[in-house]
């Protein structure tokens, strides 16, 4: 289970006062759901799933995962603690196979090449073709993205973190990653939270929480706040990205 209580974290704005981007945030995830955080550009989203991955340090409050209190742990202690981020734009690393980054993952030097390419098939990858690729240029963001999910599987951690899986990817490559995030949902095995604004991931959720200007305005089951969302987006609040758009 996933705890935060008060988290707040702030910044200097350009008058040198300080500026709120997280706000009292208060919030519980319960073990293997799949939670998507939503909500404007600029809400506090992303700053609050760096907060829970150790790459922002909060001014107060406090995160606990599964009763352990991870507040002022380093990213490497929470990486041991089962705990995953996937960026927006995953590094790119010249030099670097796939199969070594699955490697490093798994925390084994010599994992079996069968499993690492089982990794690879479940993102809808053919695993012949990108296991001894290098993860550089070569590679389209969909391609970069799916090979991150594949190495966040082989660490088989408990809390998976996505910030906006599907950002710069083609319509085929996002049709693919929610494929993936709802098998890996059907197991029951971790608790994953995606940051998004697309309408296909958010109707995965067991939950929603919606952020705005650093405070969550609404949580609770997706079949409760998402007719809310759909209705503030017709009312000309608008802040979901529309799939169409990307058609």
């Amino acid at each position: 289970m996933l705890e935060i209580k008060g988290l707040t974290y702030r910044v200097p704005d350009e008058a040198g006062e300080e500026l709120g981007i997280l706000n009292n945030v208060s919030l519980t995830i319960g073990d293997n759901k799949l939670v998507v955080i939503t909500g404007p550009n600029g809400g506090g989203k992303t700053t609050l799933a760096k907060a829970i991955m150790g790459l922002v340090e909060p001014a107060a409050g406090t995160i606990c995962w599964n009763g352990v209190d991870i507040t002022h742990k380093t990213i490497t202690e929470r990486a041991r603690l089962g705990i995953s981020y996937g960026f927006q734009q995953p590094p790119r690393f010249k030099g670097l196979r796939v199969r070594d980054l699955l490697c490093l993952a798994s925390g084994r030097e010599n994992l079996a090449t069968e499993e690492a390419c089982q990794y690879l098939t479940k993102v809808g990858l053919c695993s012949h073709d990108y296991i001894d690729r290098e993860v550089d240029a070569s590679l389209s963001g969909g391609e970069v993205k799916r090979i991150e999910i594949a190495t966040i599987l082989a660490r088989k951690s408990g809390l998976m973190i996505f910030d906006e899986p599907e950002a710069g990817i083609d319509l085929w490559s996002f049709a693919k990653l929610t494929e993936t995030f709802r098998a890996i949902h059907e197991k029951r095995e971790a608790t994953l939270i995606i940051i998004s604004h697309q309408e296909r991931i958010i109707n995965l959720a067991d939950d929603i929480v919606m952020i705005e200007d650093g405070t969550v305005v609404q949580n609770g089951p997706k079949e409760e706040i998402f007719p809310q969302i759909l209705a503030n987006t017709a009312a000309g609040c608008s802040y979901l990205n529309e799939e169409a758009k990307q058609a």
